[in-house]
């Protein structure tokens, strides 16, 4: 157990490999409800979501969902989000553990000149539990009258799970198939030890930080405060697919229609590790005598078996194939330019 955005998190029970491989074979069960909630309504919310929410609400339809970014003006992330649309004027966004209080101050800013439109808190409403696994579905099915079948990829709907009112989203951090959970937090438990039973048969095992960060990153998914910050803009971190460009205004807008223009210095690239070692955040990354980079993750994957790590790099150095060295502990080991993501998923 360790201390996590003012929780105690677990990061692993039987082992960061053994629940890396059991979400990537059959399925894994992770507690997230340290994850927070803003809840944005009123006459004006999709006036209000669309400032401040790079990526363009607009073509949601109630109960989809959709990755997005808070920006500064500078067109850098203040927090990655996903956006939930309950109704017409009615959105929640989840945001990470340790920026729910910085998240809410900037909506709440950010909305003001949108009108009719009010931003809540509501983290304390919702536990947060994610299944996870190409079995994801047999472990929950059983548990919910919700046709989990035809729910598409990012979408949700409302019912009962375990007997518990719930809301169940087919979206999760790990490259794999899966349902993430909502439910009042009293009953949390008791939706846990549920899904537990029923995913005896198919081998279900509790995962914990550590499996949950192996998995993102074979997966390619960005951390914030690792691989995008305050100092990365959208485009450099290689996620111009979540910027609604054709919405006349938002937070960053300027920056990033002038950045697309011109172009961008540096971006974010996978690396491949040649040579034993493995590049960890922080390491720095060489072409020649010059430092070019650093990466921002890095770990040696228990299903791809292969050392892999992302860094900005200058865009010249940014093509797959190109060469270039990470320093681990003052020894340089090669590393490849690589594409991402590292693994998809092919079901």
């Amino acid at each position: 157990m360790v201390p996590f955005g003012g929780w105690d998190m677990p990061v692993e029970y039987s082992g960061i490999v053994a629940e890396h491989l059991a979400v990537r074979e059959r399925a894994g069960i992770f507690d997230v409800s340290h994850m927070g909630q803003i809840e944005v309504a009123g006459k004006n919310a999709l006036e209000a979501v669309q400032r401040i929410s790079c990526n363009d609400a607009a073509k949601l339809q109630v109960g989809q969902a959709q990755y997005s970014g808070l920006l500064t003006p500078d067109g850098t992330f203040v927090d990655d989000i996903l956006v939930y649309r309950l109704a017409p004027q009615h959105f929640m966004l989840v945001v990470n553990a340790s920026h729910i209080g910085k998240d809410y101050e900037h909506i709440a800013e950010g909305i003001k000149p949108a009108g009719d439109a009010v931003a809540v808190d509501a983290s304390s409403r919702y536990a947060l539990v994610a299944v996870q696994g190409p079995q994801a579905r047999e472990v929950v099915q059983p548990l919910t009258a919700v046709d989990l079948g035809a729910m598409k990829y990012y979408w949700f709907a409302h019912g009962e799970v375990a007997g518990i009112r719930a809301t169940v989203s087919r979206t999760g951090y790990t490259g794999e198939d899966g349902y993430e959970i909502f439910v009042p937090p009293p009953q949390a438990d008791r939706l846990w030890l549920a899904l537990l039973e029923s995913g005896r048969e198919v081998g279900l095992i509790p995962c914990g930080l550590g499996a949950r960060d192996t998995l993102r990153l074979e997966a390619s998914m960005r951390l914030h405060g690792n691989d995008i910050d305050e100092t990365t803009t959208v485009l450099e971190a290689d996620l111009g697919w979540i910027v609604g460009w054709k919405k006349p205004d938002f937070v960053g807008a300027e920056r990033l229609r002038r950045q697309k223009a011109e172009g961008i210095a540096r971006r974010l690239v996978g690396l491949e590790m040649q040579e034993p070692g493995i590049a960890r955040a922080g390491h720095d990354v060489y072409v020649g005598d010059s430092k070019v980079g650093a990466v921002t993750s890095g770990t040696q994957t228990p299903y791809l078996k292969k050392a892999i790590a992302m860094a900005y790099l200058p865009v010249a150095q940014a093509t797959a194939g190109s060469e270039v060295e990470v320093d681990i502990r003052g020894r340089r080991a090669r590393a490849t330019v690589v594409p991402m993501p590292f693994y998809k998923r092919t079901q």
